[in-house]
């Protein structure tokens, strides 16, 4: 059975999870996606390309969960959740999934 790529896992937590939070109005449900993709990226990422790639890319995930915010101010919320869930994929497909069998 393919694995499904991290690249996609990640980007599906971050839009996924800003998605469940708006449709239900419950921010803690649409924490918890983002928290379940995240851990399971994390986890793929450690498999595919080592401990100190997991925690940079464990990182950039977090921290574009942060960056959108802000980021939601200048350009929409929309825009700013695709954005870094790209941003996020990218780095990720560049890290671990570009090599991954």
């Amino acid at each position: 059975m393919a694995q499904v790529p991290s690249a996609v896992v990640a980007a599906s937590g971050l839009v996924g999870g800003y998605g469940v939070a708006r449709w239900t109005r419950k921010r803690q449900l649409g924490g918890v996606v983002l928290a379940v993709a995240g851990t399971a990226t994390a986890r793929q990422w450690r498999h595919q390309a080592g401990g100190k790639a997991a925690g940079a890319l464990t990182a950039a995930y977090v921290g574009a969960f942060a960056a959108s915010h802000p980021l939601a101010k200048k350009v929409g919320a929309w825009p700013a959740v695709f954005g870094v869930a790209g941003a996020v994929a990218l780095a990720s497909w560049a890290v671990a999934d570009r090599n991954a069998g």
